[in-house]
């Protein structure tokens, strides 16, 4: 029987590496993130929410948005374990995750995490979020283990 691998600490992907393209949907979005602010899409009539942002309310057909802040906190729905840079090919542990968002039902958001060790990353895990600066003066919201 072979040894499980071990990956060591989960690090964030290199901020010059990442780029983003916001739309008319995710620019609020991304403003808020300058602001070190999270938030999600909510439909201001029925107050469903959807990440990623859509034109359009899956659930009443609404075009009215609106960009509650929300805690910034959630719990890991899913996770890979990623042991190469995307980018460059070298070596370097990454964990990628979907996260329920705390008080924007429905809602997940794909990041990564940071704050252990890659094989400690579990579903249900406890995650707060942090920033971290990107390409152009974006910036990333990134979540730690709680």
């Amino acid at each position: 029987m072979s040894e499980a691998i071990k990956y060591g600490p989960a690090k964030l992907l290199p901020g010059d590496q990442l780029h983003i393209t916001a739309s008319a949907d995710t620019e609020p979005f991304w403003e808020a993130a300058r602001e070190q602010r999270l938030t999600a899409c909510q439909c201001a009539d029925c107050g469903h929410f959807r990440m990623p942002p859509t034109p359009v309310c899956p659930e009443c057909s609404s075009f009215r948005k609106a960009w509650p802040t929300l805690p910034g906190t959630g719990t890991v729905f899913s996770f890979a374990i990623c042991n190469r840079n995307p980018v460059t090919g070298e070596p370097y542990v990454y964990v990628p995750v979907v996260v329920d968002l705390d008080g924007a039902p429905g809602a997940r958001l794909i990041s990564n995490v940071t704050g252990c060790d890659a094989d400690d990353v579990e579903i249900g895990m406890k995650v707060s979020v942090e920033w971290t600066p990107i390409n152009e003066g974006w910036i990333l919201p990134n979540f730690r283990k709680v």
